[in-house]
C-alpha cells in the first residue's frame, strides 16, 4: 500500500488533531454569548403517572434564576416525528427521567439549584419495566429497524432442527446498554430576525434542522443547525435528541442565547439506549457440521412512546447456509425510557448470540471452530438469493487464524494454567451491512489552485475532514492539504447522519461525483481561471435510488484470549485480533482507530457494561462513568486490527465500505467463546463480570 498523499489509503494525518488537543475546537457548549441562559432540566421522579401541579415560586426567587418552563407555559409545538420531542407540551410522565419542566438562569450553579427547588406533584399509575420472555404484552411487529420483516421464515426450521443429529438450543440475554459518548448531549440555541440558528452536539445537522423546522412551525430556511465537532455519539446523537428542542424553546421564550448541557447522569432516561434483548437460538446439523435449521427468535422491549424493535434477529437472514431458517422479533412496550441506535444496532446485540451458538455447535461437534464456519459458507445471500458483491470471511477467518497462531490451539477446554490464572482462547464472525444514502455535495476550484469541497458531513471522531479531502484530492490529482472541507453545518449541500457506517460512502459518493464534474469543467475551460473560481454541485440521488442486485455487507473475524482468576472470577483480555473485509480503506490510519474502537467498545459489552432497570424504581441504576463501566488502558493490553484487500466493484466510486461498526460485532461472543474455552463453563448472559463467572469455577 502506497504512502503517497494522493492515494486513498494513505495514513494522512487527522486535520483537526490538533485543534482539539489544543482546545481550539469549539463543541456545542461552547458557543455562548453575553447574557446567555443557562437550561437545567427537571426530570420526573416517579415512573408513571402525571403531573398535578408545579410550584416554580422557590425556584424563582434563587438569585440568578430567570425563568421556569413547564407544561403550562411553554411554547406550544407541531407534532413531531419523533415523540420524544414533544417536550413540556403536557403532564404525561411516559417514565422516569421525562423532562418536566426546565429552569432558566444566568449560569449552571444557579440554575440547577433552582431545579432543585422546583416542587411537582404526580398522579402516579403503576407501572411495567421488566422484560420476560412470556410477557402477555409481547407482540410481532410488521418490522424491524430498517424496514426489516419481523419475522422469515424458509422451509420449514423447526422440523429440520428436531430431525438433526446435533442440535444446540440456546438462550442468550443482554441487558441494556448505552452509549455515554465523552461529550454529553448539549445544544446552544439563538433567534436572531426570526432566524433560528443552534450549536447542537449530533451526528447529523440536516435531521436536526428538518427536525427542528418541523415541531417549531418554520420554513426549513429559517434554521440552521452547527455540528463542527461533536465528542461521540455511537448512535445516540443519530437522531434529534430534546436538548435541541428544549433549547430553541427557550430562546424563543426568553429571546435569550440558551444553553443546555444534559448532566450525565440525566442521559440514561433522555438519549436513548441498546434495548435489552433474549434470545433463543436453535441449530440443527449433520455430524459433518453442514447446518440444516438455523432459528434465531428475539424477545425485546419497547417504550410506550415509540416503537423500536432491535434488529438482533438480523444477521441469521446473512450469515451461514442453511435450507431451512425461521428469525422473527417480539417486543413489548414498557413503562422505560425509548431504545435507540446503539454502535451496531442489531448486528451487535444478534451476532453475539448466534456467535455463541456456533461455538457451542463445534464444541459439540468436536470440530475446530474456525472450520466450522468455512464448512457453512453460503453460495449467496441465504435470506434473499442474491449474490454477494463481495464476501471475504473465509480470508478474514483464515488470515486471522495464522496472524493469532490458532492452528496450535488444544481445544479441550480448562486445561491451560498459569498459577491462578486459567487460559482460554476463542473466535467469532462479524458482518454488517453496506449503506449508503442520498447526499449533495459541491467542490470549487480557485485561481490560486486551491480546492474547497462542501457537504454537510459530521465528524464524530471519525476523520470525515480527512478522508473526505482524500476522496476529493485522488479525484482532482492533488495533495489532500490543497483541499479545504467544510462541514457540519445545515446551510451546507445537504448530507444523511455519521452513522450505520455509512457517512463516508454517502458523503464520499457525492464529493466524488463533485469533484469528477470540476475536473471536466476545468478540461474544458481555457486560460486563467475567474476571480471567483469555478464551482460544481452534484448529488447521488440517482445512484442511491437505484437498488443493487447485490447482497452488499462487510465481514470479519475476531480472535480473543482471556485469562481467568480462578480466586475471584476475574476475566482478563489478554489479546484481541480483529481481521476485516471492508472494500478499500480510505485512509489506513483512521481505519485502524476505528476497528479498534469499536473492539475496545465489544470487550466492555462482553466483561464490565450494564445498564440495570431497577423494577422498583423504574430507571437504570448505572447512571454515570463510576458505575456504568467503559475500558479503561489497562483492560487492553494487546488490540491488534488488520484487512484484507478487497476490490469490490458494485459498492461506490471508493469501492469503500463503512468501518466504524464491524469492529464491535464479533468481539464479544469471541471473548465469551474464550472464556468458555478457559472454564470448561458455558456462560449465556453479558456482561462477564466476576459474580457470574465464579460460580462456575472449581
Amino acid at each position: 500500500m502506497s504512502d503517497s498523499p494522493q492515494v486513498p489509503g494513505a495514513p494522512v494525518l487527522r486535520r483537526e488533531g490538533r485543534d482539539k488537543v489544543t482546545g481550539t475546537a469549539r463543541y456545542a457548549a461552547e458557543h455562548t454569548a453575553p447574557g446567555c441562559l443557562y437550561g437545567w432540566i427537571v426530570p420526573a421522579a416517579v415512573p408513571g403517572g402525571h403531573v398535578t401541579a408545579i410550584r416554580t415560586a422557590d425556584a424563582l426567587s434563587v438569585p440568578g434564576v430567570h425563568t421556569v418552563l413547564t407544561h403550562d407555559n411553554a411554547p406550544r409545538l407541531e407534532e413531531p416525528d419523533d415523540p420524544i420531542l414533544a417536550v413540556l407540551q403536557n403532564g404525561r410522565v411516559p417514565h422516569r427521567g421525562w423532562p418536566v419542566a426546565l429552569v432558566l438562569a444566568g449560569s449552571p450553579e444557579a440554575a440547577r439549584a433552582g431545579a432543585e427547588a422546583v416542587y411537582v406533584e404526580y398522579a402516579t399509575t403503576g407501572h411495567d419495566v421488566v422484560l420476560t420472555a412470556d410477557h402477555p404484552g409481547l407482540y410481532t411487529p410488521e418490522e424491524a429497524n430498517g424496514g426489516h420483516p419481523g419475522l422469515r421464515e424458509r422451509g420449514d426450521a423447526l422440523r429440520a432442527f428436531d430431525a438433526a443429529p446435533v442440535r444446540i438450543d440456546a438462550t442468550y440475554t443482554l441487558g441494556g446498554l448505552h452509549n455515554h459518548p465523552m461529550e454529553p448531549h448539549a445544544a446552544t440555541a439563538r433567534w436572531a430576525d426570526g432566524h433560528l440558528t443552534v450549536h447542537d452536539s449530533s451526528q447529523g445537522s440536516t435531521a436536526v434542522r428538518d427536525g427542528l423546522a418541523k415541531v417549531l412551525g418554520l420554513d426549513r430556511e429559517h434554521v440552521t443547525v452547527i455540528s463542527e465537532h461533536v465528542g461521540g455519539g455511537f448512535g445516540s446523537k443519530g437522531t434529534p435528541r430534546p436538548q435541541c428542542v428544549l433549547a430553541a424553546m427557550a430562546a424563543r421564550h426568553t429571546g435569550l442565547t440558551v444553553q443546555l448541557a444534559l448532566p450525565r447522569r440525566y442521559m440514561a432516561a433522555v438519549v436513548g439506549h441498546r434495548a435489552p434483548t433474549l434470545q433463543r437460538v436453535r441449530l440443527g446439523a449433520g455430524r459433518d457440521g453442514v447446518l440444516t435449521s438455523v432459528s434465531h427468535e428475539i424477545v425485546t422491549q419497547t417504550s410506550r412512546i415509540k416503537e423500536f424493535v432491535e434488529q438482533a434477529a438480523v444477521p441469521a437472514r446473512v450469515m451461514y447456509a442453511s435450507p431451512h431458517s425461521r428469525t422473527g422479533h417480539r417486543v413489548v412496550a414498557l413503562d422505560v425510557p425509548s431504545p435507540s441506535w446503539m454502535r451496531a444496532p442489531g448486528e451487535a446485540s444478534g451476532m453475539y448470540a448466534l456467535e455463541s451458538a456456533m461455538d457451542e455447535l463445534a464444541c459439540a461437534l468436536g470440530i475446530d471452530p474456525v472450520e466450522l464456519r468455512l464448512r457453512n459458507e453460503p453460495p449467496a445471500e441465504p435470506d434473499s438469493g442474491r449474490p454477494f458483491s463481495s464476501r471475504n470471511l473465509a480470508a478474514c477467518l483464515r488470515e486471522g487464524a495464522r496472524r493469532f497462531g490458532w492452528q496450535g490451539r488444544d481445544p479441550q477446554p480448562a486445561t491451560r494454567e498459569e498459577g491462578p490464572w486459567l487460559l482460554g482462547t476463542g473466535v467469532a464472525s462479524a458482518t454488517y451491512p453496506v449503506l449508503v444514502s442520498k447526499a449533495a455535495a459541491s467542490a470549487h476550484a480557485a485561481p490560486d489552485g486551491s480546492y474547497r469541497v462542501r457537504v454537510n458531513a459530521t465528524d464524530i471522531g471519525t476523520g470525515a475532514r480527512t478522508v473526505l479531502a482524500q476522496i476529493a484530492a485522488s479525484v482532482l490529482g492533488t495533495a489532500p492539504e490543497n483541499v479545504r472541507t467544510d462541514i457540519g453545518s445545515s446551510d451546507l449541500p445537504p448530507a444523511p447522519v455519521a452513522g450505520g457506517s455509512s457517512g463516508t460512502a454517502s458523503w464520499g459518493s457525492a464529493v466524488h461525483k463533485a469533484a469528477t464534474e470540476l475536473v471536466r469543467r476545468l478540461a474544458e475551460h481555457t486560460g486563467p481561471l475567474p476571480p471567483r473560481g469555478i464551482t460544481v454541485t452534484a448529488d447521488t440521488g440517482e445512484e442511491t435510488a437505484r437498488e443493487s442486485p447485490y447482497a452488499r455487507h462487510a465481514f470479519g473475524a475476531h480472535f480473543a484470549e482471556v485469562a481467568v482468576d480462578s480466586l475471584t472470577g476475574e476475566v482478563r483480555v489478554r489479546r484481541l485480533l480483529g481481521v476485516y473485509a471492508a472494500g478499500r480503506i480510505l485512509n489506513s490510519r483512521t481505519a485502524r482507530s476505528q476497528f479498534i474502537g469499536g473492539m475496545v467498545m465489544g470487550l466492555g459489552m462482553a466483561l464490565t457494561e450494564g445498564s440495570t432497570m431497577d423494577p422498583v424504581f423504574g430507571d437504570f441504576t448505572e447512571n454515570d462513568l463510576a458505575s456504568y463501566h467503559v475500558p479503561s488502558c489497562a483492560d487492553v493490553p494487546d488490540i491488534q486490527a488488520h484487512w484484507i484487500d478487497e476490490d469490490d466493484p458494485h459498492l461506490n466510486p471508493m469501492g469503500s465500505k463503512g468501518i466504524g461498526e464491524i469492529g464491535i460485532v464479533g468481539t464479544a461472543a469471541a471473548i465469551g467463546n474464550a472464556v468458555r474455552h478457559a472454564t470448561g463453563a458455558r456462560l449465556r448472559e453479558l456482561p462477564l463480570t466476576p459474580d457470574k463467572v465464579l460460580p462456575y469455577l472449581p
